[in-house]
């Protein structure tokens, strides 16, 4: 499966840089998750890049980003706490909802699991809940990666190892983490759950699962990861872990769906705030995403404004002769357009006809090859050739159109 992936940055309310990356599903998103991971984790660690490319595989498009001190996001670790990881959610999903779409579905691994239990309920858009490993108690963190709470209460701080990375953890951590009550956060969530555990958990113990779930109120699940270990350390475990969570949300969470900005001639494009060019597209209750190439400096995230000029005129000529085959009673079969694009020198261009008259220089040149499945008499392919030729997207092309173009007043305050 290709991977379509942007990065993306946003602000948290300390004022640190906080780095994202947006995992995107090959068709327009049915729904928007926001993906955290766990402390002393990363955003590019294999359990959430595994998950956020499987929750895209499934048609659910994903934010993950680097929690302030983690990974690429700015922020010392030592200064970070539990009150900051909570904050930097809130500060996700503004920016979502600022520049893409606000997170239906929110997902969350170990420490993170617990940092979006105790945001979800200042967000109204979240309809569903996922956590993966999640401690019930966020002061138990500390013990549980191997820090004791009783060396850092007298030294004021301590340093333990994770993965071959060391980590400085300090008193305010833990002071910070006192103030929390997770548990009383679950009771009142009103969205709905799912608590994903693994049995063999050997960071934080299943016992922790238990204390959520039983904090819950209905809606809720329950799934084993009967196999996995903390960081589901085998892919396989993480891509169940996504179908699951894709499977379940779809219960709650209902399919995106762009308002209507304006009617069907009416298309709204605006930056999402990522990569160099890439732009989310509405055309009614349509989303789509609009990028460049790589050779252009793009991310090769979505069609150029030329492809999608190119899918207007294919999409047209296909319709076309539907529309007229119906009205003759043919028997077409399948009806496919490939377009080519290119900008050739009017001189050199044979075929150009009109288009070329009094012309110097460069034009630009669409060559449209039709395909029918089905037996057609020579005469009539003739006929199909000339009728393609009436569709409206090509006598806009060919006749022109007029465009005029302004810029907005800016909004008042």
């Amino acid at each position: 499966m290709t991977k379509n992936r942007g990065t993306a940055q946003f602000e948290d309310d300390r004022g640190h840089v906080l780095s994202a990356r947006i995992d995107l599903p090959p068709g327009p998103p049915r729904a928007w998750a926001l993906l955290v991971h766990g402390f002393t984790c990363s955003k590019d660690l294999a359990i959430t890049r595994r998950i956020g490319e499987g929750l895209a595989g499934e048609g659910i498009a994903v934010l993950r980003y680097d929690l302030p001190g983690h990974g690429r996001s700015e922020g010392d670790f030592a200064e970070t706490n539990f009150t900051d990881y909570r904050a930097s959610v809130l500060a996700a999903v503004r920016y979502m909802r600022e520049t893409l779409s606000a997170p239906t579905i929110l997902v969350g691994h170990s420490l993170g699991g617990a940092a979006i239990l105790a945001s979800a309920a200042e967000i109204p858009e979240a309809k569903a809940v996922a956590t993966i490993g999640t401690p019930a108690d966020v002061g138990e963190v500390v013990r549980l990666i191997g820090a004791s709470p009783g060396d850092i209460e007298q030294n004021g701080e301590a340093e333990v190892e994770i993965q071959g990375h060391r980590f400085r953890i300090r008193r305010q951590f833990l002071e910070d983490a006192a103030h929390y009550r997770i548990t009383d956060d679950i009771a009142r969530l009103r969205k709905a759950l799912l608590v994903m555990h693994a049995p063999r958990d050997e960071i934080v113990g299943i016992d922790n699962a238990a204390r959520i779930f039983g904090a819950a109120k209905h809606p809720k699940s329950f799934i084993s990861l009967d196999h996995g270990d903390h960081l589901l350390s085998d892919a396989r475990d993480a891509a169940y872990t996504a179908r699951v969570i894709a499977a379940w949300a779809s219960r709650f969470v209902p399919e995106e769906a762009s308002p209507n900005v304006g009617g069907h001639d009416h298309v709204s494009v605006a930056e999402i705030g990522q990569g160099a060019f890439q732009n989310s597209v509405r055309a009614g209750r349509h989303r789509l995403f609009a990028d460049e190439p790589l050779a252009v400096g793009g991310d090769d995230l979505g069609p150029s404004p030329y492809d999608y000029l190119a899918i207007a005129l294919a999409a047209c000529k296909s319709m076309t002769l539907r529309m007229y085959a119906r009205h003759k009673g043919l028997d077409l079969g399948r009806i496919s357009v490939d377009v080519r694009h290119g900008k050739v020198a009017v001189d050199h261009c044979d075929d150009c006809g009109s288009a070329a008259e009094g012309r110097v220089g460069r034009i630009d040149r669409f060559e449209c090859e039709i395909s029918v499945a089905g037996d057609v008499a020579p005469e009539v392919r003739a006929k199909l050739v000339e009728i393609a030729g009436k569709c409206p997207v090509h006598k806009t092309l060919h006749e022109g159109a007029a465009i005029v173009t302004r810029l907005s007043e800016p909004a008042e305050g």
